[in-house]
């Protein structure tokens, strides 16, 4: 998809405003939907695609995917709503408390990747500096995690100097050793909102392992509040 935006201006020296500025961009003020296509690879296995539906309400920090391929995981479903994270498998019946630190559907991809972003909120910038990644110009920074719930305690992210969002990222563990890296290559833009339509994540720790996953029918048409419930889940499952 093709990007088209007003060049954004950032004071350099105010840190707090770039992180800002990243959630800014893309979190949505509406209701958002679309279909994630998730292509997973390990050395020496077939590939693995999985296929989904996922809402968003970030006003409300919100969200619910819908598993509709393969057969074998159609029907499982994952809603967070305050604040808690819950996975329901259809062949039990059962929904059990889940976390966005945890992989998705044992893909590279992890369950916060799919929650709206809050930078400003969970990271302090330690250092920056500025540089290009392919024909963009970026400010690269380091990031600390400000609390527990961060799914990685240290972050270096690139981050692109016109338009405010990500387009690489590396994740670290508290000992800073690097667990994975992230790619964002194409956005969708919706309305001033950028979402990411193509990333890849790529487990740094087993080397082979990685997720490429794809972003078709954004939507921000407006979803029932029923949507973002557990009876709405066991009812699409059946």
């Amino acid at each position: 998809m093709v990007l088209s935006a007003a060049a954004v201006s950032w004071a350099e020296t105010d840190l707090a405003a770039m992180l800002n500025r990243i959630d800014t961009v893309t979190n949505f003020t509406t209701d958002f939907n679309g279909v994630y296509t998730a292509v997973i690879e390990r050395t020496g296995e077939s590939l693995v695609t999985i296929q989904a539906r996922m809402f968003r309400r970030d006003a409300e920090g919100k969200f619910v995917i819908l598993i509709s391929a393969p057969s074998a995981q159609k029907g499982q479903g994952y809603l967070e709503v305050d604040n808690n994270l819950w996975f329901y498998d259809p062949t039990s019946r059962l929904f059990t408390h889940s976390s966005l630190k945890e992989n998705w559907q044992s893909s590279d991809a992890m369950n916060s990747d799919f929650y709206r972003t809050s930078y400003a909120r969970d990271y302090s910038v330690e250092s920056w500096k500025e540089a290009t990644l392919g024909a963009y110009p970026v400010y690269i920074l380091e990031l600390k995690g400000t609390n527990a719930e961060v799914t990685y305690p240290w972050k270096r992210i690139w981050v692109r100097k016109d338009l405010g969002f990500i387009l690489k990222s590396e994740d670290y563990s508290l000992s800073k050793w690097l667990m994975r890296s992230a790619y964002y290559p194409a956005y969708a833009q919706i309305g001033s909102q950028f979402v990411p339509s193509k990333m890849l994540f790529v487990d740094e720790l087993n080397k082979g392992s990685r997720t490429q996953m794809t972003l078709t029918e954004p939507s921000t048409q407006p979803v029932s509040s029923a949507t973002f419930t557990k009876a709405y889940i066991e009812s699409v499952s059946r």
